[in-house]
């Protein structure tokens, strides 16, 4: 194994070979162009490369084009002769071949399921998910704020669903406690989360949860795993989709321990249509992701933007992305024009040529680059051709994907959901219990009231004079708690028999514990 991974370069007009040193890999990186220019290409070759070299590789596929890396390219292939010319060109001997390839999907189709717990999302990343005002987000924290004094887990969406009822119906005495609860708020988030159960986010929610180090695996040649997420139909829930991601970014900056700088990244991760990432983003949520950029590389981990332009990267984070591989960019308006001159700004200059000029005319495979050289410095911009990849180009056969899913070891571990005793189950047990003793308080007052009846009766047989009854209710009745409120309501939303019933006493056990 090497300590370069070869992007490109070479023949006649181009500049030197280009090679991305591993060392620092995992500084970050940026693949940038218009529509139909090669980013996904460029993305499989960069990905090889790291597998080749033992680095696992996370990547979002976003239009099922670069599944095809599962498998080795062929001769007879209707690409071939254009890919030997280019590697005759640059100076690369072209041989195909086939990246080891774990297949992920968050609704469990096209992949393994891939899931998180709602415990672990946390209200910063699923209010960013659900689109939730200021006001709607601090309910939201004060449903997690209660879910861990009261230990009721969260797994799953139908138990912050049972937590928000529960908010929703005692909101007058959470709002002394935790501050301002609205119903409104609560009812919005309600619809939120229905949204997201229609756009099939359900699964993505619950157990088991994804272990990262199944991220990080190697095959018995040493080549690193190639995660590929499924996400053409994910990209129908854009949000859902960003959150997603950030959230995984987040999991292994929290999760992996600091290495420094090591001879090679332990995991690169490729984020796919990152525009996505920072639109309308708020600056809570982009504080988050400059935070987990700058000290994520600490940890080993490399992340490579992929958009169409530089400028829809925030200026802070794009500062960080040494490594850069820059397609054609279209100059048809002013707008375009400025951010054409802005993205040839960030370039190391290279006196042969103009780069403005260059990254407006670089055709399709060809594009401006700049690696990081010795010490960490951005090297001289570089006209360059991509080399071609290894594996296919274009999608995998559904057949042979299935085949490759059915033959990973780790289909036992995640593709049978668990659902085990969480916040909705605790909420329903403590729910009948509290309807058992009421009914057993009612057939105790029932019992009571019919001996009361029958002393009245004894007293005036022998002419005593009746005894009248203290005008107080039992002392079963004196009282309904906010926990015996709750329950009566949360039965009915249960659609229990006993859900018509006075409940009393135990759900009292929620706020009675301190």
């Amino acid at each position: 194994m090497g300590e370069t991974i070869f992007v490109g370069g070479g023949g006649e007009g181009y500049g030197l070979p280009q090679n991305l040193l591993l060392k620092y890999g995992n500084r970050h990186g940026l693949v940038a162009g218009a529509t139909g220019t090669g980013k996904t290409v460029t993305l499989q070759v960069l990905a090889e490369g790291f597998s080749k070299e033992g680095v696992p590789v996370f990547a979002a596929d976003v239009k099922g084009d670069l599944s095809g890396i599962a498998v080795a390219g062929s001769e007879g292939g209707k690409l071939h002769d254009a890919f030997l010319k280019r590697s005759q060109t640059i100076g690369y001997t072209l041989e195909y071949g086939a990246s080891p390839v774990t297949f992920w999907d968050l609704y469990g189709q096209q992949g393994h399921p891939i899931r998180a717990t709602v415990a672990d999302m946390g209200p910063l990343l699923l209010s960013r998910m659900l689109e939730l005002s200021e006001p709607q987000e601090g309910v939201l924290n004060v449903a997690f704020r209660m879910a861990d004094e009261e230990q009721l887990p969260l797994l799953d969406l139908k138990d912050l669903q049972a937590l928000l009822t529960f908010i929703a119906e005692h909101d007058n005495e959470i709002s002394a406690r935790y501050g301002l609860v609205s119903t409104t708020s609560v009812g919005a988030i309600q619809r939120r989360l229905l949204v997201l159960e229609n756009e099939g986010a359900t699964e993505m929610f619950g157990e088991p949860a994804l272990d990262l180090m199944d991220l990080m695996r190697v095959d018995a040649a040493g080549k690193g795993m190639v995660n590929i997420l499924a996400a053409d139909k994910l990209m129908n829930s854009p949000r859902l989709y960003a959150t997603f991601l950030l959230w995984l970014l987040s999991e292994l900056f929290e999760t992996l321990p600091e290495v420094g700088d090591p001879d090679k990244p332990k995991l690169v991760f490729f984020f796919d249509e990152a525009h996505l990432l920072f639109t309308d983003a708020p600056k809570a949520l982009i504080s988050k992701v400059e935070q987990v950029a700058r000290l994520i590389r600490s940890k080993g981990v490399g992340v490579y933007f992929i958009t169409q332009n530089p400028a829809d990267v925030p200026d802070v984070i794009l500062g960080q992305l040494g490594n850069r591989v820059q397609h054609a960019l279209r100059a048809f308006t002013a707008k375009d024009q400025k951010d054409l001159k802005l993205a040839a700004e960030t370039y190391r200059p290279n006196p042969r040529f103009q780069i403005e000029d260059a990254i407006r005319d670089v055709g399709t495979g060809e594009a401006v680059t700049s690696f990081l050289e010795a010490k960490g410095i951005p090297g001289m911009a570089e006209r360059t051709l991509v080399r071609p990849p290894r594996s296919q180009l274009g999608p995998v056969d559904a057949a042979v994907r299935a085949q490759l899913i059915a033959a990973s070891p780790l289909g036992q571990k995640y593709n049978t959901p668990i659902d085990r005793d969480s916040a909705y189950e605790r909420l329903r047990a403590r729910a009948d219990k509290a309807a058992q003793e009421a009914s057993a308080a009612e057939a105790a007052d029932a019992r009571k009231s019919e001996e009361e009846k029958e002393f009245a009766r004894a007293r005036r047989y022998d002419g005593t004079p009746d005894a009248k009854p203290a005008s107080r209710a039992p002392a079963s009745r004196r009282s309904d708690s906010m926990g015996e409120a709750f329950a009566k309501s949360f039965v009915r939303q249960l659609g229990t028999k006993t859900g018509q019933a006075v409940v009393r006493g135990i759900l009292g056990s929620i706020f009675g514990k301190r």
